[in-house]
């Protein structure tokens, strides 16, 4: 709503994250200014002016669904190389970063075998699953007493719904409009060779997983979406036109599409997520909706599961290519990311600070959703998980200078993130209005 005269700084929507080169193992000239070129080390993200959301929703938001994985031909018949910067200078190919690419898609369809014992586990089977109906009233037909118990139902779901702060409500949408943009993600994932499904049924493992993960992940915007529609606190129509234009927009995908950088974004994608879901859970259960708070919290915890194979994942990656992970770790950090729901748009809404994405990530913040503290701790907790500061054999001339600046990293956000909030209690808080909630006004961070 650009007439709302909001003043909300935000990084520019378009965002990559930097060159293919990430993998070149040769300290020629020619490589360093390749690299320079394409802007491998480049600057630091954009800093927020009004509050500190617009800093890390504009780096690594919460607003999450991974785009990666699937698909690739396992290396039969041999283990795994590790790769290292001094095999990979040695051959020196006259197209290193072709080369560099080939190397990434090998290792990743070496690791089939690896998926189908680590990660499809934590698929759950259909059979044991939970389905959206289990936590909301039964709709199916029947007597007088049926439709007795779902009016029931409704009456106790809207009571429960009745207490829910509209900032909450902001940030309910948000996640539901992101989560029901589903077919865009798996396409993302359908991108990244020696991870895609290359056929649409492919036995393979990854292939597998990346259906498995979309069927999980699909659940997630049905449920909130059917609890938003049996609450009555929200303009439907406009939350699903909403999910239209979402999806109709699309969303700006990561370059480049590599394993290696798609496994690391889905990675921090599904921790937030899962950080995202428990803090919305946490504040529905303080404001006494006992349904919405059982809602976030199994979306939550599929969230974890999904969380875990990704970081399992590029952990093996870091085993087998220390220098390629930690140069494209140090590529994902450094990028200006743009978020799966980026180019959400009500119709209404305008450009930059005035975007829906960009007032909503505000709501976000200020409601304790998710913050630019909770950033921080992602990037700390991957840093810690991946043993990034123990990375020695292997490493390259730049594969030490990605150590090094990621190692420093989490503290700088939180340097960050003091300034931010020390500027944002010198300024009197903005005020939006959201046709989600009937044009109702909320408080920005």
């Amino acid at each position: 709503m650009a007439s709302s005269g909001l003043a909300v700084a935000a990084t520019a929507s378009s965002a990559w994250l930097c060159c293919p080169n990430h993998h070149i193992h040769t300290s020629s000239s020619r490589s360093r200014k390749h690299l320079l070129l394409h802007g491998l080390y480049g600057s630091a993200p954009a800093r927020t002016r009004y509050s500190s959301c617009n800093f890390i929703h504009n780096v690594m938001s919460r607003y999450y669904i991974c785009f990666v994985v699937n698909g690739g031909e396992p290396c039969r018949g041999r283990r795994p190389p590790v790769w290292t910067a001094a095999a990979a200078t040695a051959a020196a190919p006259a197209d290193t970063a072709a080369s560099a690419r080939r190397e990434q898609v090998e290792i990743a369809r070496s690791l089939n075998a690896w998926v189908e014992e680590n990660m499809l586990p934590l698929l759950t089977p259909v059979d044991s699953a939970w389905q959206p109906h289990d936590f909301l009233p039964c709709s199916a037909a029947g007597g007088g007493e049926a439709l007795a118990a779902f009016t029931e139902g409704v009456a106790e779901l809207r009571a429960g719904a009745a207490g829910v702060p509209d900032e909450v409500l902001v940030c309910l949408v948000g996640n539901m409009v992101t989560e029901e943009a589903l077919p865009t993600y798996q396409s993302m994932g359908n991108r990244a060779e020696g991870l895609a499904d290359g056929t649409g049924v492919s036995p393979l493992p990854w292939a597998r997983w990346l259906r498995g993960w979309t069927a999980e992940e699909n659940r997630h915007g049905d449920l909130l979406n059917r609890y938003l529609y049996l609450s009555g606190r929200v303009d439907m129509r406009q939350v699903e036109a909403t999910v239209h234009r979402l999806l109709r927009n699309g969303m700006e995908m990561l370059a480049p599409a590599s394993p290696y950088h798609g496994l690391i974004y889905g990675a921090f994608q599904e921790r937030a997520t899962f950080v995202s879901h428990g803090h919305t859970a946490r504040l529905a259960g303080q404001y006494g909706d006992r349904a919405l708070a059982k809602i976030c919290g199994v979306i939550a915890a599929d969230e974890r599961r999904h969380e875990a194979g990704y970081t399992m994942a590029s952990a093996r990656l870091f085993e087998l290519d220390p220098d390629g992970m930690a140069r494209a770790l140090a590529d994902v950090m450094r990028g200006k990311v743009t978020m799966p729901g980026q180019l959400m748009s009500d119709g209404r809404d305008g450009d930059g600070e005035h975007s829906l994405f960009a007032r909503f990530s505000a709501v976000a913040e200020r409601a304790g959703v998710y913050t630019a503290r909770d950033y921080g701790d992602l990037v700390e907790h991957f840093v810690r998980r991946w043993r990034v500061a123990e990375l020695a054999a292997g490493l390259s001339g730049e594969g030490r200078r990605a150590q090094e600046y990621l190692c420093g990293l989490a503290p700088k956000i939180r340097r960050m993130e003091e300034l931010a909030h020390r500027r944002a209690a010198r300024i009197e808080p903005a005020m939006a209005r959201f046709s989600w909630i009937f044009d109702r006004p909320v408080m920005l961070g």
